[in-house]
């Protein structure tokens, strides 16, 4: 049993009947490891002064761009996960990116109001992910001519693209060294 098998168990144990858990055919490393990704980009985020969310940093037009883009993913996929869950086919591509447009628009928005963008959206695809049916992490998302992948590889790329924006909002943390993830992508169109 490994250590994080353990932590659920002890957790489950605490809580008692009614707490709500992850499917047993969840992918539960990558689940921790999107939920750990999304708990340190709040870290920084709160961190940073409502001045630096203008500022312009590398691969964004400001951070709040980045921070733009992180939560609108967010909603995107929930919105694919409920699409598949009435049956409906739900693209990959759009549970993955988000229209620079949409991005633009949204890093408008006040430091506030941004902020909760992040933490409700996070928030929301995490109960959604939680709630998933064990035979729904299975199920395939339409590629549009790339790559296939399942609502299982949701949380893996997530976490890639969270931590990779907690880097890009430049609180001195190093790709390879402070974050587990060394991908430069991160979603945006």
């Amino acid at each position: 049993m490994s250590d994080l098998d353990l932590r659920r168990r002890e957790l489950r144990e605490r809580q008692g009947a009614g707490a709500r858990y992850d499917a047993p055919e969840a992918p539960a490393e990558a689940l921790d490891l999107m939920r750990r990704g999304a708990a340190n980009f709040a870290r920084i985020l709160n961190d940073l002064s409502d001045a630096a969310l203008c500022e312009t940093v590398p691969r964004w037009l400001s951070r709040a761009h980045a921070v733009a883009m992180v939560g609108l993913q967010a909603r995107a996929m929930c919105t694919a996960l409920a699409a598949l869950q009435r049956g409906e086919n739900a693209s990959g591509d759009i549970a993955w990116s988000v229209a620079r447009s949409a991005i633009d628009v949204t890093a408008s928005l006040p430091p506030r109001a941004l902020r909760n963008l992040f933490a409700h959206s996070q928030v929301h695809l995490n109960v959604v992910l939680r709630d998933l049916r064990g035979e729904d992490w299975g199920i395939a998302l339409e590629s549009g001519g790339g790559p296939s992948w399942t609502i299982a590889d949701i949380p893996h790329r997530r976490a890639t693209t969270l931590w990779q924006a907690a880097a890009d909002l430049e609180n001195g943390a190093v790709l390879g060294r402070d974050l587990p993830f060394n991908s430069p992508g991160t979603g945006a169109d």
